[in-house]
């Protein structure tokens, strides 16, 4: 489940990504979009807004400037970065257990052969799915769509393989 940190971290990033396109960008001076700014588009409380800034900053996706010319700018442009990167930086893994993920495997205390485990098959298929989506979908993308959310889905994105069921290369 996607948390509320999450969340305002997306809407954040979407804030800076506007401004980087030039639209609709709120209160951009020199260049930077200042952290109230962003706060009042994120809808997220100043203060949790600040440690997601800072955690933001921190995985390489913001550059940040204090003073009276500073504010938060996007590390690198907005379609070279991807919806399922920012999640994992904020939530971790995206494997709905820790027995199907790629990046923190754990194995389950009560599992007595997890390659064989039908539940945790399950829940790697799961992951690849969430994976193939969240990895193909950049932040210009998510915020450049319409609305927040109801960002369509592109069907260009869900090749043969992901619609034929194979396994994929999911996180």
């Amino acid at each position: 489940m996607l948390t509320m940190k999450a969340k305002y971290a997306l809407r954040a990033m979407c804030a800076l990504a506007r401004a980087e396109s030039g639209r609709t960008a709120p209160a951009v001076r020199h260049g930077r979009l200042q952290a109230k700014a962003i706060a009042e588009h994120s809808g997220a409380p100043s203060k949790f807004l600040e440690s997601i800034l800072v955690d933001l900053r921190e995985a390489g996706f913001i550059h940040s400037r204090r003073g009276q010319k500073g504010g938060h700018t996007l590390a690198r442009p907005a379609d070279q970065i991807m919806v399922g990167d920012l999640i994992r930086a904020i939530d971790g893994p995206l494997a709905p257990v820790r027995c199907a993920s790629v990046s923190a495997y754990q194995p389950c205390a009560d599992c007595a052969d997890p390659d064989a485990c039908s539940l945790r098959a399950l829940m790697r298929e799961a992951r690849d799915a969430l994976s193939h989506v969240l990895d193909r979908r950049s932040l210009r993308e998510l915020a450049l769509a319409p609305d927040f959310g109801a960002a369509a889905i592109d069907p260009a994105l869900l090749d043969a393989t992901f619609l034929s069921g194979e396994p994929g290369g999911g996180r």
